[in-house]
């Protein structure tokens, strides 16, 4: 029998994406409370080491950091969403952290200044896809057929990309087919989809477009 499970989560943070993900494709019964990180609430500061989300609460324990949420959520339910060969595994791991650096250099890229350090972050961010595109040989899921805890990962992150082009062509995807493949496929699939509202890119837009950013100059 599984614990009590609720996930606290805000609406636009990816990282709370990968852990929902995570729970849809595991069928994991789980309740979710949403939080405004501009007004962090009391009770969710005293049981945040970090003060982040997503925050899992088992029973009465806390776990914090969504790499550990998934790998936890995981390892609970049978079907593991990871490769069983341990190299493999490694891998995955490894690129996971690389998704996430790429989420820290997308953070950068909307919350640029000025024009000379978004136009760095810009191609910065474009080498790194130009990378990752070098570790795809399978379709349409990273290591082929089966989804995997990788793919929930960067789900989120190509979301980003998504409504950056509803701007204007910033040349993310000029030089990167398998990436663009990968990240068709991922939207397309429901637990990508269900674990955003409806008016998600609605609300990214409000939020980028508030930002003291150059992106945010360029997109008003």
């Amino acid at each position: 029998m599984l614990p009590k499970l609720k996930l606290i989560s805000h609406t636009l943070c990816p990282y709370v994406q990968r852990s929902l993900i995570t729970v849809i494709e595991k069928q994991i019964p789980c309740d979710r409370e949403y939080i405004d990180l501009a007004n962090k609430p009391d009770w969710f500061l005293k049981i945040s080491p970090l003060g982040k989300v997503p925050l899992l609460l088992v029973d009465d324990e806390v776990l914090f950091e969504s790499a550990v949420i998934c790998e936890y959520l995981d390892e609970i339910t049978p079907d593991s969403l990871h490769p069983p060969d341990a190299l493999t595994k490694a891998k995955h791991r490894s690129w996971i952290e690389f998704g996430s650096n790429l989420l820290a250099k997308i953070a950068g890229f909307y919350a640029a200044k000025d024009q000379e350090t978004f136009e760095a972050k810009r191609l910065d961010l474009i080498a790194n896809l130009e990378l990752l595109e070098t570790q795809l040989n399978a379709s349409p899921y990273f290591t082929g057929e089966k989804f995997s805890l990788i793919d929930a990962v960067y789900a989120p992150i190509f979301r980003y990309f998504v409504a950056f082009y509803r701007y204007q062509n910033f040349g993310f995807s000029d030089r990167t087919p398998k990436v663009n493949a990968w990240r068709e496929a991922l939207l397309q699939r429901p637990s990508v989809q269900q674990a955003v509202s409806e008016n998600y890119y609605d609300l990214l837009d409000e939020f980028l477009k508030k930002r003291n950013s150059f992106l945010a100059e360029l997109i008003k």
